[in-house]
C-alpha cells in the first residue's frame, strides 16, 4: 500500500476519528488500489477513479468503482490528494457536496505534494476539525458544515474549466491543460497532409492531435480517440463535437490493453512518467500497442523527448523509420509496418 493510502487511513487506526459503521456508505475521490481499511470500516465503499490502469485495478481488488463523482448523501467522504494542486480542490469540493450535513471528509496526501498548503487553504475556508502526520504526509478532516458548503463553491470559483486557444476546453489535473503542449505541436505541425484512410490518436488527452488531423488532413475518413484518462477523454469529445471527420472515442489502457481495430495511420505523443519517476517502458509498451493496430503499410507518427530509447523498440516492432523534424528537446519520428 503507498504511502499516501496509508496516511488517509491513519486517524482511523490511531482512533483519532471513529471509523464509519455498518451499513454507512462512504466515497473514495482518488482512489488507488492497495487501499487496506481497518477490518471494522464500513464495507460500503464507493471508488472514484478515472484514470483506466488504476480503475482497471480497483476493479481486479473487488471495489465498487465509477471513472466519475456520482451519487450523494454518503455518510462520509475520502480524499486522496495528489499533486495537482486545481484538481485536489475539485475533489475536496466534490466530496463536500456530495456528503450529507454533518458528514466527515477526510483528506490526505504526500508532503512532497503540496499537502501542507492544501491543508492551510482548507483550514481557512472551512476550519478543520484536526490533523495528523504520518508516513511523510498529512492526514484532516472536518465536517460538511455550512462553511464547508460555503468552501465547495469557493473552490469550484477558483478552478473553473480552461479554454485554450479559444477552442479547447480543459480543467485541472489533465495533462498540460493550460495550454498546447509543445512536443504536441510539433508533431501536428510535421504531420504529411496526406495522410488519409482511418487515423487513430493514442494518448489523445483532451483532443488537440486529433483536431489537427481534421484540419490538416483532408483524406482522413476518420478519426478514433484513445486515452486513458476519463475527464480528458470527455474534454475532447466535447472540443471535437463540430468537426467534419467521423470520431469515435475510447477509454483505454494502451499500455496494457491490446486494441482490436486496424488503421491506416496513427497519431501519439505518448507519456513515459508514472508519477514523479520517468518510466521509458511506459511509452515503449504503447509503441508496440501502436505497431499492432497498423495495417500493413500503415504509418506511425510519434514525438517523444529526445534521450528517450524508442528507437529500439521501433526497430523490432515496424519495417522502417526515420526522424522527420526535432529541436534540442523533442523528436518527431515517423514508421511505416
Amino acid at each position: 500500500m503507498k504511502k499516501a493510502l496509508k496516511t488517509l487511513l491513519h486517524p482511523f487506526e490511531a482512533d483519532a476519528i471513529p471509523v464509519p459503521g455498518n451499513g454507512q456508505r462512504v466515497l473514495f475521490l482518488g482512489a488507488e488500489p492497495g487501499f487496506r481499511p481497518p477490518s471494522d470500516f464500513s464495507t460500503d465503499i464507493v471508488a472514484i477513479q478515472g484514470f483506466r490502469p488504476l480503475h482497471l485495478a480497483l476493479q481486479r481488488e473487488g471495489r465498487t468503482v465509477h471513472p466519475a463523482p456520482e451519487g450523494s448523501d454518503f455518510d462520509a467522504a475520502l480524499v486522496l490528494a495528489g499533486r495537482h494542486r486545481g484538481e485536489n480542490e475539485l475533489r475536496i469540493a466534490e466530496a463536500i457536496t456530495r456528503t450529507k450535513p454533518g458528514g466527515l471528509i477526510v483528506v490526505a496526501g504526500s508532503k512532497d505534494d503540496g499537502i501542507a498548503s492544501l491543508r492551510k487553504r482548507m483550514d481557512g475556508l472551512a476550519a478543520i476539525d484536526d490533523h495528523l502526520s504520518k508516513y511523510h504526509g498529512v492526514a484532516f478532516w472536518f465536517r460538511r458544515t455550512e462553511a464547508a458548503a460555503n468552501a465547495a463553491s469557493v473552490l469550484r470559483a477558483a478552478n473553473p474549466p480552461t479554454l485554450v486557444e479559444g477552442r479547447f476546453r480543459t480543467a485541472p489535473g489533465m495533462f498540460s491543460h493550460d495550454r498546447i503542449d509543445p512536443a504536441s505541436k510539433l508533431l501536428a505541425e510535421s504531420l504529411p497532409d496526406n495522410l488519409s484512410g482511418h487515423v487513430a490518436d493514442f494518448c489523445a488527452g483532451w483532443g488537440y492531435l486529433a483536431a489537427e488531423v481534421a484540419a490538416r488532413c483532408a483524406r482522413a475518413k476518420s478519426i478514433d480517440l484513445y486515452e486513458a484518462d476519463f475527464a480528458s477523454l470527455e474534454a475532447a469529445k466535447a472540443n471535437l463535437a463540430e468537426i467534419a471527420v467521423p470520431t469515435r472515442f475510447f477509454w483505454h489502457d494502451l499500455a496494457g490493453e491490446p486494441v482490436s481495430e486496424r488503421y491506416d495511420a496513427i497519431v501519439m505523443n505518448p507519456p513515459f512518467h508514472t508519477g514523479r519517476q520517468a518510466e521509458p517502458s511506459l511509452g515503449q509498451a504503447i509503441i508496440k500497442t501502436a505497431a499492432a493496430a497498423l495495417k500493413s503499410g500503415g504509418r506511425l507518427f510519434l514525438v517523444a523527448n529526445r534521450q528517450l530509447p524508442y528507437e529500439r523498440t521501433l526497430a523490432d516492432v515496424v519495417s522502417e523509420f526515420k526522424e522527420i523534424a526535432g529541436d534540442r528537446t523533442f523528436k518527431v519520428i515517423a514508421a511505416r509496418r
